[in-house]
């Protein structure tokens, strides 16, 4: 090796062993200090319903249908986990009050033809607000849909004059 290289490679090994020097001496001296901060979330009770058409059908001749015409729907609620609800109905547009339930009426024009809600299948159990001799169905939301069934029933086709007969129905739920 000539002489320029010998001093080269010398002076090389120098500034790499300043560099570890620096280095050592700058971990040495380094300072660190810590704090907290916090990470928070707020999650509210949040619910949803929405439900299905209760038809009693679309062709009814009242004069070979037996009575009491009976129907079904379903509701479904979907409510965050644990959170308690109650779900209520009103007594539909046509009843001349939110909750005058022995007057549930579908109409058809002028016309007329009352109906009733129920919360269980024997229908003995009027849906409603929980005036006037109602009920309505509680329950405890999971994060996951669940069904509710309402159960109609048409009491008598006496006298009906053929239409197509409607009413509306609010669903409420209080969480």
């Amino acid at each position: 090796m000539n002489t320029i290289s010998k001093q080269a490679s010398k002076f090389k090994h120098i500034a790499i062993g300043l560099g570890l020097a620096v280095s050592a001496s700058m971990a040495a001296n380094a300072n660190t200090a810590q704090n907290t901060f916090q990470v928070t979330a707020t999650i509210t009770s949040s619910c949803t319903v929405s439900g299905s058409a209760l038809n009693f059908g679309s062709a009814i001749d009242p004069l070979a249908v037996g009575v009491p015409l009976d129907a079904s729907s379903t509701l479904t609620v979907t409510c965050s986990n644990t959170t308690p609800y109650a779900v209520s109905l009103n007594a539909g547009a046509n009843a001349g009050g939110a909750s005058n339930f022995s007057a549930r009426t579908m109409k058809s024009g002028a016309n007329t033809l009352g109906y009733q809600l129920y919360m269980d299948s024997g229908r003995t159990t009027v849906f409603g607000d929980g005036t006037a001799s109602s009920s309505t169905k509680s329950g405890t939301g999971t994060g996951s849909s669940q069904s509710i069934s309402v159960y109609g029933r048409v009491p008598t086709l006496a006298g009906v004059v053929p239409g197509s007969y409607t009413d509306t129905v609010t669903v409420t739920i209080t969480y």
